[in-house]
């Protein structure tokens, strides 16, 4: 394993998947909460926006043969792993249902979508509200007519002072560090450090310099460019101070130390 201060192309993304994603439990989700809001009704086709390796564009059209999904991202690097991992070991007839697209969110023309996701809070690169209005708007036009948007927020105290969390893995260890927040504007600064299996601590594998938006202005924008109805859901209690994986609506909640949540919105 590597002893050095530095980690292959291969070794941060498959240590970024690990400890940050869950494709399938992605793909589940997003299905569940189109089935809920849509009486049991399937969607076919998923955009997936900053999609990165595209793994849970991947996972996707595993479905079954009426499955889409395009995936656009404009940095090469985690496209190019994920077609060597996620992409290849897919069927032909499955490879002919997916499309990676090396482009600009705000630029790249697509089939419309059922769903829409920008998830790993990717959308939070956007610091200004009137680039969320226009990233916003965008999306609404590049839906189906019976198509939801989905994106995922965090937050909590917890995740606005400066903290350092590690969790433990068979080939590595993850640490999850805030670095900075500001109060007056939100913006934040995240990294996250790998240390390999038997080798020294990779500091700043991933950077993160977002703007941390909550649910009210959040679907108070999504109001303003025309999204008929919004809908939050909250991850439930696992009894152990955790989240249980499972999200269901809600208008009200008591607040906790740190929170993962969804936003769904209609057309």
């Amino acid at each position: 394993m590597n002893d050095e201060r530095t980690l292959t192309v291969e070794q941060k993304h498959a240590f970024y998947e690990e400890a940050v994603q869950n494709p399938e439990g992605e793909v589940e989700t997003l299905q569940d909460l189109y089935q809920k809001l849509k009486d049991g009704k399937k969607a076919k086709i998923l955009r997936e926006d900053f999609c990165g390796t595209g793994a849970i564009m991947c996972n996707w059209v595993k479905q079954g043969p009426d499955f889409k999904a395009f995936g656009i991202d404009l940095d090469p690097e985690p496209v190019e792993y994920g077609k060597k991992r996620h992409y290849s070991q897919l069927t032909k007839e499955e490879q002919s249902r997916v499309e990676y697209i090396m482009g600009d969110v705000f630029d790249t023309k697509t089939e419309k979508a059922d769903i829409i996701a920008a998830l790993n809070f990717s959308y939070y690169i956007f610091k200004k509200r009137k680039q969320l209005l226009a990233y916003f708007s965008m999306v609404r036009e590049a839906l189906s007519d019976d198509g939801i948007f989905v994106l995922d927020l965090f937050g909590g105290p917890e995740s606005m002072m400066p903290l350092e969390e590690s969790t433990k893995y068979e080939t590595f260890k993850y640490y999850w560090d805030c670095d900075k927040f500001n109060p007056i504007t939100h913006e934040t600064l995240y990294h996250i450090h790998f240390k390999p299996k038997g080798g020294k601590k990779v500091k700043n594998v991933f950077t993160y310099d977002w703007r941390m938006w909550g649910f009210a202005e959040l679907r108070e924008i999504l109001e303003d460019v025309g999204f008929s109805k919004s809908i939050p859901f909250w991850e439930g209690d696992d009894g152990d101070g955790g989240g249980n994986g499972e999200f269901f609506p809600t208008e009200e909640i008591d607040n906790c130390e740190g929170w993962v949540g969804y936003i769904v919105a209609y057309k």
